[in-house]
């Protein structure tokens, strides 16, 4: 599968250019006779589909698991062997403490591994890693499904457990699909990660749809077991395909990694793209790797410092939007509103969402990151503060069912938020971070950055019971002005990146490209793109050719 497409911004129609016609200083090293090939790639190549498929799993693995311990926790059998019995009322309930461990130990376990990450995946590479974390992650499950009645704290551990593999996965599966997939379609195939994360939380509303009704612990056990099916598939077949060539190059596999390249692109060995790539590659490894480099130099490297907290800040308001108040707790929210399935309400959010991560696929290389960013942050603050007026205001929590306007109203705007989510924020947050880095600091620092998203994944999953006892719907307020600020973030800070090479993106945070004037920046043809060392020493000459 191939489909072609021309037009593209730095492409020419034009099947060959010689180096001569550039100069004495050509940017990029020749092959034969000193022609290369410059015919438009492909938009897509199979190969490039089945990794985008392929890797995406380990945000279905993370979906998977957000979507069925919503729904566990009013599961019948679920609240008769791990929560409190109520002898006045002759039901059992989860405490707020209980029911806060449960869902957000899961986060403490994905700090930890995004963290411990990185390392790993410098050492023994990002494939390798992505078949070892999705192992741990089988571990949590084993944990969790062998814990006997009454045990619920096992249930905690082995969350614990399967979160440190889902953390790493977070980590491991944009980081791979940055390095290898195409520029000009990178930010479509890193937003897939979010897809298949709304995708897994669709899965496990319709499983736990199905199995709520049986008597016994297969209610919850046999969709935490399906759980194993998404991380074979993915520990398995990351190993078919080739490391990423960045990674590759980086290990002193140039070969190896032109070959990647060429596949991904679908293009000849000679093709104008992967000599270009190639010559950055080679250009700010060389850089990179001037010296000795220390850990904390993501913070105090050119420019990095910048990068890094806006990385940061970008992962925390990716939660700060609200968005899992809904899905960790949306069976929960929508039984308060007055509904009596609302697992079927659970069933309706995670369709809309999984449908309206698609157009985001889309808007993220058709409109640009920011645009996005900005528009959908700002829809989602509407949504949140009507959605919490109508709660506190309007619905009768002490009989949602005497006012079923309010309830309706609600579900209509958690809808709308879903929608500007599902476009917006969830998949392209993900994008945008992984291409804020050059290749040496890449991977410690989207562990830090994304260790910043699991922070807050667990302080929301943790307090939302105990803050919406106190102050009920009001809680959206704080969401909708998080919502605001993460998009005023996006506008003075965020560089647009769409159809750039990674580093590209790097020379325009070392340059000081303004944020509002970054989508018309154009990189400069057969100079030097200041790989960060050569920025903060003030060099900037090429260097000589080398072997292609």
């Amino acid at each position: 599968m191939a489909i072609n497409s021309s037009g593209r911004r730095g492409l020419s129609t034009s099947s060959s250019v010689t180096a001569a016609e550039r100069g004495n200083n050509p940017p990029f090293p020749t092959v034969g006779n000193g022609e290369y090939d410059r015919s438009v790639p492909p938009l897509i190549t199979w190969r490039v589909f089945a990794m985008g498929i392929l890797v995406s799993m380990g945000g279905l693995i993370f979906g998977y698991d957000t979507g069925e311990i919503s729904g566990f926790l009013t599961m019948k059998n679920f609240l008769e062997e791990f929560g409190t019995y109520d002898p006045n009322t002759g039901t059992y309930a989860f405490s707020d403490v209980r029911s806060g461990l449960i869902v957000a130990m899961l986060s403490i376990g994905t700090l930890i591994g995004a963290l411990v990450a990185a390392p790993i995946a410098n050492a023994i590479g990002r494939k390798l890693s992505i078949s070892f974390w999705c192992l741990v992650f089988m571990v949590g499950l084993v944990v969790q499904i062998a814990t006997p009645n009454g045990k619920w704290y096992e249930i905690v551990v082995g969350r614990w457990v399967a979160g440190l593999g889902v953390g790493a996965l977070s980590i491991m599966v944009p980081l791979f699909q940055s390095e290898t997939a195409p520029a000009h379609i990178r930010g479509a195939i890193v937003c897939a990660y979010q897809l298949f994360i709304t995708l897994g939380i669709l899965i496990a509303y319709i499983i736990n749809y199905g199995t709520n009704t049986i008597n016994g612990p297969a209610a919850w056990r046999v969709v935490m077991g399906i759980g194993f099916i998404w991380a074979a598939i993915l520990g398995l077949g990351i190993l078919l395909f080739p490391e990423s060539p960045k990674y590759a190059y980086s290990q002193g596999r140039k070969e190896e990694a032109k070959q990647t390249m060429t596949k991904m692109l679908g293009v000849p060995g000679n093709h104008y793209k992967v000599a270009k790539e190639l010559r950055e590659m080679k250009d700010k490894l060389e850089a990179e790797s001037a010296g000795n480099h220390a850990w904390y130099e993501v913070f105090t490297g050119p420019r990095m410092a910048y990068r890094t907290w806006l990385g940061i800040a970008l992962q925390a308001f990716q939660q700060l939007t609200g968005a899992n108040f809904f899905f960790y707790y949306g069976t929960s929210i929508f039984t308060a509103t007055g509904l009596s399935d609302s697992y079927v309400t659970s069933i309706i959010l995670g369709t809309i969402n999984v449908a309206f991560t698609f157009p985001g696929l889309y808007f993220v290389e058709r409109f640009g990151r920011r645009p996005c960013l900005v528009i959908g942050g700002v829809w989602m603050s509407v949504c949140f503060v009507i959605f919490a007026s109508v709660g506190h205001f309007a619905l009768d929590q002490s009989d949602p069912t005497n006012t079923p306007k309010a309830g309706a109203a609600m579900i209509v705007f958690a809808c709308l938020f879903i929608v500007a989510y599902a476009s917006t924020w969830g998949p392209m947050v993900w994008t945008v971070t992984s291409e804020l880095f050059p290749q040496r600091y890449r991977a410690t620092s989207m562990s830090i950055t994304t260790a910043s998203n699991w922070i807050w994944n667990f302080l929301i999953a943790f307090f939302t019971p105990f803050i919406t006892s106190d102050i009920d719907y009001l809680y959206g307020y704080v969401f909708a002005g998080c919502c605001l600020s993460a998009s005023a973030v996006v506008y003075f800070f965020l560089l647009e990146s769409a159809g750039r090479s990674l580093e590209e993106v790097d020379t325009m945070y070392i340059t000081h490209v303004s944020p509002r004037a970054s989508a018309k920046w154009e990189a400069p043809e057969g100079e030097d793109l200041l790989p960060s060392e050569r920025a903060a020493t003030g060099r900037g000459e090429w260097e000589k050719q080398v072997d292609n």
